[in-house]
């Protein structure tokens, strides 16, 4: 038994550990700066004081909190001889894995149904969607992942590790540490798949349905200009919806996969990494009343000069 793993993530790539510490370096500052741009502008501009961006707010801090678990300790690595990371510290980053991930399913679930309400029903929107019910939604959804990521990283961690501690990824991902196991891991993939059909496809069906009744709710509008307004508040979230369940859902629901190592690599960078890194610019350039408060703000640190 040994007390740290090694991550050996991008290790075949020596030559280039430098420029992918700069890469990686840069897409996480962009990522901080968008999410913490959006918290900022949400809670500053009223105008954006509605439950579709109170949502965004959150969905802003899962992506922080998602992101922030797994690059500073990759870039550590990127320029570290020794790429270690302690059993510890590796049982807390799956576990974070899993809070903020299994967070953001049921946030971008909450905000399928807030555009549900707004397009299907618009004259209750106010009443359903009330302040109490929104908090609600938020407090369920954060609360989520805490028995998720409690049970997975214990469980995981509770298999003995004998034969190496080489893991051939960037971060304590489920499916590479279950690879190191000696212990009979068949049990744990059965609870894993059913485990993941409930936080993925669960959450996923859910949006699917509210979209499928908003898509019809839309088709049914006699304004061609009507329908493309209501899609257009739709856009976003279905683009950030795809990113995000899609590579997910390819990596979790085969754990022992035949994926090569940099299939698994990439499909993992796309979640973790990018995914993160596009939802602020996606959210930011795809919302008029986010271009327009971003223009507000503008306007008013340019009067502020001025005085």
């Amino acid at each position: 038994m040994f007390s740290e793993f090694l991550l050996l993530g991008f290790s075949e790539l020596g030559q280039f550990q430098f420029l992918l510490f700069a890469m990686f370096l840069v897409v996480y500052l962009l990522t901080l700066m968008g999410n913490f741009f959006i918290i900022f502008l949400t809670k500053t501009d009223t105008a954006l004081h509605s439950p579709m961006y109170f949502f965004l707010q959150n969905l802003s801090f899962a992506e922080v909190g998602f992101i922030s678990t797994i690059v500073p300790k990759m870039l550590v690595n990127l320029l570290s001889a020794k790429k270690t990371i302690s059993l510890s510290e590796c049982r807390a980053q799956m576990y974070f894995v899993f809070f903020f991930g299994t967070m953001e399913c049921f946030l971008l679930t909450v905000m399928a149904y807030d555009r549900f309400v707004a397009i299907c029903n618009p004259l209750r929107y106010p009443v359903i969607m009330n302040r109490t019910f929104c908090v609600l939604l938020a407090m369920a959804a954060w609360t989520s992942g805490f028995p998720v990521g409690l049970i997975k990283s214990t469980w995981v961690f509770s298999f003995p590790f004998c034969e190496s501690n080489a893991v051939f990824h960037f971060f304590c991902d489920t499916p590479a540490i279950l690879q190191l196991a000696c212990g009979d891991t068949h049990r744990f993939e059965l609870f894993s798949r059913i485990g993941t059909s409930v936080i993925i496809l669960c959450p996923f069906t859910l949006i699917l349905t509210s979209y499928i009744r908003i898509i019809i709710t839309i088709l049914k509008m006699p304004s061609a200009e009507g329908r493309r307004k209501a899609f257009s508040t739709c856009s976003s979230h279905i683009m950030a919806v795809t990113l995000f369940f899609g590579t997910a859902s390819l990596t979790y629901f085969r754990l022992k996969t035949n994926y090569s190592a940099g299939v698994k690599r990439l499909l993992s960078l796309s979640y973790t990494v990018f995914t993160p890194m596009l939802n602020p610019i996606i959210y930011s350039l795809r919302s008029k009343e986010m271009k327009g408060a971003f223009s507000r703000m503008l306007r008013r640190k340019i009067n502020q000069c001025r005085l």
